[in-house]
């Protein structure tokens, strides 16, 4: 009987655990931009599934850039306004409510703000992933 409740007892621990919000690592991006971003799951190096977490601060503007994948976006809180082009034009910039998804096509530029206050968002794909900065 010992045998087989300490058997039940590992395999309910074997279990996938959640990934709680305040486990996060939270990285400062470089370059000054206004965000906060965590891997969720993967790494931006490997060749594997990945999720990555963002926090852009209220008024917070992402500007033109690609990834080598397509990345399915899902707006966690507050409001996204996303654009496409080489170029920021907030002309074209569409809003994504919270629970929104949209995709950015691989090696497609777009940019990103959050003009009503600060924005949660997560993207997936699979990687490896990177960002490319569009040039003026």
């Amino acid at each position: 009987m010992t045998g087989l409740l300490a058997t039940s007892t590992f395999a309910q621990n074997a279990w996938p655990q959640p990934i709680l919000p305040e486990t996060l690592r939270w990285i400062e991006r470089p370059g000054g931009l206004p965000l906060q971003a965590a891997w969720v799951l993967g790494a931006e190096s490997k060749p594997e599934p990945y999720l990555i977490r963002v926090q852009l601060a209220a008024g917070g503007r992402i500007p033109p850039h690609t990834h080598p994948d397509a990345r399915q976006t899902t707006v966690l809180s507050g409001t996204l306004y996303v654009g496409f082009g080489a170029a920021f034009d907030a002309a074209h910039l569409v809003a994504a409510p919270t629970g929104a998804v949209y995709v950015a096509p691989a090696e497609v530029p777009h940019f990103l703000e959050a003009r009503d206050g600060a924005v949660v968002y997560q993207e997936a794909d699979v990687g490896p992933t990177g960002t490319t900065w569009v040039k003026p």
